[in-house]
């Protein structure tokens, strides 16, 4: 066990929370440039020129989907480290995992030169980025929110989530720089430029993250354990290192788990259904401009970036409980329009519906790594949140694309199956993120605190 007795100073909350957004950007930035290929060009690079247009979509969006089988097992794995050994270590090792798979998705070889192998090395790789970001978001959001000072653990955890607006905006935008080169080259050789990019973004992230100190909640967790050993004890105290993170999770806070998974349904999967199937939709079935689209997306994902954090501010002012559930309400309300408009072909009224639910979404982000994270005692909070948002992504995130055109196809290629839908599921997160506040205040009413006073509302 590491000796982590010693003071140190605390460091900048403001830094920690950068390191926290460099990290997620690039990871964020590899796993959107996969989404982004898989609607467009992974069905004419990786399947067969014969196969039936529908069912290449599906194909590709499934090479998608199979990423998201094993984050739960990485959010298991990562966040057994995390809350045993650390959270900076951690976050190491998924940077380098998302990062090199990445690169080798861009030299991939297409059907046309090795048949069926092409596919079974792109879902190879595919697996290992999901094993990766499985890991990371937990990881990215404690080292934020530990660090953060009382009363703005909602803000500074914020900066995690701006990961995924940042990775979002780049991917789209080499996307849409690489389309200037014309339809031929892009499918040709401009889809790989994105994924073999991202080594030099690997590289900038690693030297922040190893820069970066552990969160204080761990020090303080470490030093108890510590304490316990030379005691004779061990671990007796519920502050000290778990010896089996997920059991103690699922024994003790199964309830917080399921129901965090739900009250992330329309956060995860709603995301995919707006942007990789809303991208399909819109090119296949309405026969919009890539451009168009791509351009769009790019657009919503910087206003994504913006509003944010004031969102989160918000968030610390009023509650993040009520934000959440005012995003939501919005996601109901926008779900119909937001697709009725892509059988306008207007350009503007595209645009303007992309950004109004963009908007909405945004109040889902940068709130709930604080919500999850109160829900968790300091010691199994790595592996708790992780299990919450990987399962979530598991069951509503990677299928998602793949249900929305299956749904639409039932209905003759209408776009009101999905967009019902994602209603539904963004009712059932209302109720379920009220659930998630009241947990939280019977665990805090029922048990003393883990750590010490001032680590407690420095972390949540």
């Amino acid at each position: 066990m590491p000796d982590r007795t010693t003071p140190r100073t605390p460091q900048s909350p403001f830094r920690t929370a950068l390191a926290a957004l460099s990290g997620t950007s690039i990871e964020w930035y590899d796993f959107y440039a996969f989404a982004t290929a898989a609607a467009i060009v992974f069905d004419d690079v990786f399947f067969p020129a014969d196969m039936p247009a529908s069912l290449k979509t599906i194909s590709a969006f499934a090479t998608f989907a199979v990423g998201f089988l094993l984050r739960p097992l990485g959010g298991i794995v990562f966040g057994h480290i995390g809350d045993r050994v650390g959270r900076k270590k951690t976050l190491v090792i998924t940077l380098l995992m998302m990062g090199l798979a990445s690169f080798a998705i861009g030299l991939l070889p297409t059907y046309k030169q090795v048949g069926v192998l092409s596919p079974v090395l792109l879902i190879v790789l595919r697996l290992i980025q999901g094993l990766a970001i499985g890991g990371e978001w937990g990881g990215a959001v404690l080292i934020a929110v530990e660090n953060a000072p009382k009363g703005k653990a909602t803000f500074f955890g914020s900066f995690a989530q701006l990961g995924s607006s940042v990775g979002a905006l780049l991917s789209t935008g080499m996307f849409s720089l690489m389309n200037l080169f014309g339809d031929a080259s892009f499918h040709s050789w401009g889809w790989r430029v994105p994924f073999l990019a991202s080594a030099v973004l690997v590289g900038i992230g690693l030297v922040v993250r190893t820069k970066l100190e552990d969160s204080p909640v761990m020090d303080e967790i470490h030093a108890e354990q510590k304490r316990n050993e030379q005691a004779g004890t061990e671990g007796g105290k519920r502050s000290a290192v778990s010896k089996l993170p997920v059991a103690e999770v699922l024994r003790k806070d199964w309830r917080t788990v399921l129901v965090g998974v739900f009250s992330l349904a329309t956060a995860t999967g709603g995301y995919y259904v707006v942007t990789s199937y809303l991208l399909s939709y819109g090119t296949d079935d309405r026969h919009l401009s890539e451009s168009m689209l791509l351009n769009g997306l790019s657009l919503a994902a910087f206003l994504e970036l913006v509003v944010t954090p004031f969102l989160a501010l918000l968030g610390d002012r009023i509650g993040s409980h009520k934000v959440v559930v005012g995003g939501l309400a919005g996601v109901v309300f926008l779900s119909i329009p937001q697709f009725m408009v892509m059988n306008t072909g207007s350009v503007a009224l595209i645009y303007v519906m992309m950004l109004a639910m963009r908007f909405v979404m945004s109040a889902l982000y940068g709130p709930m790594a604080a919500i999850l994270a109160e829900g968790f005692a300091p010691h199994v909070r790595y592996t708790g949140i992780s299990l919450s948002y990987q399962v979530c992504n598991l069951v509503f995130g990677g299928f998602a694309p793949v249900a929305a055109v299956w749904l639409s196809s039932l209905a003759g290629g209408a776009y009101w199956p999905p967009a019902v839908a994602l209603m539904a599921a963004s009712v059932i997160g209302i109720w379920c993120t009220l659930r998630l506040r009241t947990y939280h205040r019977r665990r805090t009413a029922a048990s003393a605190p883990a750590v010490a006073p001032r680590q407690v509302t420095a972390g949540v």
